[in-house]
């Protein structure tokens, strides 16, 4: 896709609002059902209110996959390539809308959980049970969050004190997979305290395609929310940890294990500093480890951070949100007999505008980042969204966004301290059709161009020696359409992603993301019984091979699931994965899951 193919690509949303106007929309939808997201603007916002693509995963969701991880809750979305390798526990990369894998920052409880080391976050140690819903939104956000933040943001919510009563689930299934969780809430008045606790113990299977030796993983998290109004303040803490062993075969196809511990925790208090002037200062702390067992290889990752931040309600219809958030990372990494330990700091400060006049939304932010790796950076969002109906809104955005060289990059093989950050600037325009609160559509064209992309220069061809530089360009041009309808007793929703990954220093596709994706669920309900049916085809890939790329083919996977309510307290739910025994790749030489059999029970005592 060309750059002079642009200007048709964004007419698509263009014909497909001259479609809808024609029939006549102009009663006011019911937004009685809408959902209060805080990812896209740091602050509590009316999901009809925000500006910017987004996608939410409920935990109504997230119990009908029977997904193992939010790797695997995050696949079924057109335009978010997942790359694995392998089985249960293996590392899986993130792609959203044609991005790099270090391009999206993960937040776990609005705690960045991204490693100074190496690559995108842990998704594959996330388990699904722990999860209370994400959300993600995609296009530009270093304004509000930082480095790397050039594709988007994943906020992953942990199941917290929202409810009262208990919820345990038991489950077994291919792979000698087994798995058992337990949540519960207490309210207590003037506060309350929620826990979860999830363990996955699975055998797996050959991580390899030239190896018989399955690979197992063993998985223990435990999460704890609480908050206490202690007269005009509000307290909260959180905390997430997950732990255990992940089994693999390295480059020689030798069978290695490694140990692995991630946690995330914060302490916040919150106040009104006046009538219409809310602040809050939050204490974090996150760590990602790894350490293989079979030599003295490790990486680590030791974050700590404070944040300071204030939503002023100016009118009805203009609002503030400011702030500034500090952080201390430590990097340290033991590989091959060498390694680095990197201390980094960075403070960011940001002020967001949000405005409404009559049929007119605008949202205008800046940032100013002061990293010790990308020097001083300053970004920028403006979003418009302009009613031309009641029911049909039409969306226009820009901004920029920069990703900082990490410690590998600067220190480990092929280190080059001198690096310059990655940056990045962003366009699109899209709209949004509310029909109902039990039908909408959202459709955006997007360009995203990507300078300064590190890449591993090879300067001795016998060796393969080399270094690391800022040599790339990149551009990632696509359209995306979203439906999602439901009616009494059924649900239907649509993705549908066409995009151009290119590398434009060589013209060649960047690798790991498709072209074309399309996603399809259905959800029906028959009294006790509720079944569904998940689909998702994506296009041929890129993936690295030598001396050239490889062509990783096209797939088509249908997940198939179903409930059986025994009792108003007891569920039993069934999973077939790979319903149709596809064959296929996420990484090229990797193994993934074959059709299985998932059956689970759920049991809820007291309220929930």
């Amino acid at each position: 896709m060309s750059s002079r193919r642009l200007p048709l690509l964004f007419l698509v949303p263009l014909l497909l609002l001259s479609t809808i106007g024609r029939h006549g929309l102009v009663m006011a939808a019911d937004d009685s059902s809408d959902s209060v997201l805080v990812t896209a603007t740091r602050t509590p916002t009316p999901e009809s209110e925000i500006l910017v693509p987004i996608v939410v995963i409920t935990r109504a969701d997230l119990e009908r996959s029977l997904a193992t991880d939010a790797a695997d809750t995050l696949r079924f979305q057109a335009g978010l390539d997942i790359g694995r390798n392998g089985g249960p526990g293996q590392p899986a990369s993130l792609f959203l809308r044609g991005t790099d894998s270090n391009h999206t920052i993960v937040l776990i409880d609005g705690i960045r959980v991204n490693p100074g080391t190496i690559g995108g976050a842990a998704l594959e140690n996330i388990a699904a049970e722990s999860i209370e819903r994400i959300e993600i939104v995609k296009g530009p956000r270093s304004t509000l969050y930082g480095s790397d933040a050039i594709g988007g943001v994943v906020n992953i919510f942990t199941r917290g004190a929202r409810s009262d009563g208990i919820e345990a689930y038991a489950g077994f299934g291919r792979y000698d997979t087994r798995s058992a969780s337990a949540s519960g809430g207490l309210q207590l008045g003037r506060g309350g305290l929620g826990f979860s606790a999830s363990w996955v113990d699975s055998a797996g299977f050959p991580t390899r395609k030239d190896t018989e030796t399955d690979r197992g993983y063993k998985n223990l998290s435990v999460s704890v929310q609480g908050r206490w109004l202690a007269g005009p303040v509000e307290l909260r803490a959180s905390a997430w940890r997950a732990a255990g062993t992940s089994q693999y075969s390295d480059f020689f196809l030798t069978p290695v294990d490694s140990d692995f511990e991630d946690h995330a925790a914060a302490i916040e208090a919150a106040f009104a500093a006046a009538d219409d002037w809310r602040m809050s200062f939050r204490a974090t702390a996150m760590q990602n480890e790894i350490q293989q067992n079979q030599s003295a290889d490790h990486l680590r990752t030791r974050r700590t951070g404070l944040e300071w931040q204030n939503d002023v309600t100016l009118s009805s219809h203009q609002s503030l949100t400011f702030g500034a958030m500090a952080s201390r990372e430590r990097a340290v990494t033991a590989e091959f007999g060498s390694g680095f330990d990197v201390d980094t700091n960075v403070v960011l400060a940001y002020l967001e505008d949000r405005l409404t006049l009559g049929r007119h939304h605008v949202l205008v932010a800046g940032g100013y980042t002061d990293h010790d790796t990308a020097g001083s950076k300053v970004t920028w969002n403006l979003d418009y969204g302009f009613d031309l109906s009641p029911r049909v809104r039409l969306l226009a955005a820009a901004g920029t966004a920069f990703r900082a060289p990490d410690s590998t990059d600067r220190f480990g093989f092929g280190g080059n301290a001198a690096l310059r950050p990655e940056s990045s600037r962003n366009v699109e325009i899209g709209l949004q059709w509310r029909r109902s609160a039990s039908e909408r559509l959202t459709l955006s064209a997007f360009r995203n161009d990507i300078d300064q992309l590190i890449e591993f220069v090879i300067t001795d061809p016998v060796t393969f020696d080399g270094i690391n530089e800022n040599v790339a360009r990149a551009r990632i041009e696509g359209v995306e359409a979203a439906w999602h309808v439901n009616g009494s007793s059924w649900e239907f929703q649509a993705a549908a992603s066409l995009q151009n990954p290119r590398n434009l220093t060589d013209d060649t596709r960047l690798l790991r993301r498709t072209r074309e994706s399309l996603s399809l669920s259905f959800l029906k309900s028959f009294g006790r019984y509720r079944l569904g049916a998940d689909l998702l085809t994506a296009g041929a890939r890129k993936d690295f091979g030598f001396p050239d790329a490889v062509t990783l083919a096209p797939y088509t996977l249908v997940n198939l699931t179903g409930r059986i309510a025994v009792t108003p307290q007891l569920d039993v739910d069934v999973r077939i994965e790979n319903a149709l025994d596809e064959r296929y790749e996420l990484a090229s030489g990797y193994n993934t899951p074959r059709r299985s059999l998932f059956v689970g029970a759920r049991c809820r005592f007291g309220k929930t």
